[in-house]
């Protein structure tokens, strides 16, 4: 009897330091995440905050309407302009998105 409770014990015990050992295993891969997914964060503010800036710089060169439409500099910009906007759509729905959740 006494030798089946230590074995039952043993078995217990080393089932739960393996647990243990999975679950700190796991609290250090969310962790990595959560870094990662702050970083991917952090990158596209940046990016979204260059293209904004390259944009307001082809805006002030383009003050005499140098970049039309028919030629490969003007669909350049126009598509420049696009990605921004929608860049900015989608970075404005995410505040708005956090916002709420926080008022909820």
């Amino acid at each position: 009897m006494i030798i089946f409770l230590i074995s039952t014990a043993s078995v217990l015990l080393i089932t739960m330091l393996y647990f243990i050992r999975r679950a700190y295993i796991l609290a250090g891969v969310l962790a990595d995440a959560e870094e990662y997914i702050k970083d991917v964060e952090d990158l596209s503010t940046y990016m979204y905050r260059q293209i904004d800036a390259s944009y307001e710089e082809m805006k002030r060169v383009d003050h005499l309407g140098a970049f039309h439409e028919d030629d490969e500099s003007g669909t350049t910009f126009a598509m420049l302009k696009d990605v921004i906007e929608n860049l900015h759509k989608e970075f404005n729905a995410e505040k708005k998105e956090a916002e709420q959740q926080v008022l909820d």
